[in-house]
């Protein structure tokens, strides 16, 4: 059965991309049908994963909307590339940034990316989601598709005072759109264990939303070579398939494998 999970935080910087991208990869290592759906109009998911010129792509996550809205044919392959490491991609470009106003004046216009959704939820293990840094139409739409929510967050105080708007929002969303919704877990992205500082903070995260949102065990460390493979459109696992944040990106995807058993 597939899993459709949003990866969310209002918050930009806490590494949302990164975390979709090799959470994905990884799962397609394990031997899982996985589908990404870039949902930010910055495309930093399509290009991380290899895709070029991304502004120039004609079939997006934006002009599916858009046919949606105005109830055109939709073939819904038209709009998945593929990436040589094993996941499908839906993309997506700067043209998704004006969609906000086009929704809010549509019809049922929470549902729109639900469409999209149901139409190839069968032929998938896990669909993830890379949501945009904000709580607008496009993100609750995305809430209102998925089963479960993955919420990154770094080990800082900032970071930290967002995160009961988002788990507000994510609870106003399930009660009102998406009574399946849950919050799978917080990932801690971009740890530097070796300041008393962020270790503090983490410690504060768990104290503060353990007892009501998992945290997961795996922690992803803060890393240069992170950065990197992002920016040449690979995975850590080819990147630096050694390093300590492919690690760490190996035991988060077991655990996210491991949810629900």
């Amino acid at each position: 059965m597939c899993r459709v999970i949003a990866i969310s935080n209002q918050k930009g910087g806490v590494g949302k991309t990164a975390l979709t991208s090799n959470l994905g990869v990884g799962l397609a290592m394990n031997g899982k049908k996985v589908l990404v759906v870039d949902a930010d109009p910055q495309g930093n998911l399509t290009s991380s994963l290899g895709i070029d010129n991304v502004d120039e792509l004609e079939n997006t996550l934006a002009t599916f909307i858009e046919r949606e809205i105005n109830e055109s044919p939709i073939e819904p392959s038209e709009y998945i590339l593929h990436n040589e490491e094993g996941v499908d991609i839906m993309p997506c470009n700067i043209k998704l940034a004006g969609m906000d106003y086009m929704i809010m004046n549509a019809l049922s216009r929470e549902h729109l990316l639900d469409a999209f959704v149901s139409c190839v939820r069968d032929k998938y293990d896990y669909i993830l989601i890379d949501c945009s840094p904000s709580l607008n139409l496009v993100t609750i739409n995305v809430l209102t598709a998925v089963d479960t929510v993955i919420i990154p967050v770094e080990a800082s105080y900032l970071s930290m005072t967002g995160l009961q708007q988002l788990l507000s929002s994510i609870g106003s969303t399930k009660r009102k759109l998406n009574r399946k919704l849950q919050v799978e877990g917080i990932v801690i992205n971009k740890v530097n264990t070796r300041t008393n500082h962020e270790r503090g903070i983490i410690d504060k995260l768990r104290e503060a939303y353990g007892a009501q949102v998992k945290i997961f065990d795996a922690m992803i460390p803060e890393s240069v070579r992170a950065k990197e493979c992002t920016a040449n459109g690979l995975s850590i696992y080819k990147y630096d398939p050694k390093g300590k944040v492919a690690q760490a990106f190996e035991g988060l995807t077991k655990e996210v494998l491991a949810y629900g058993c």
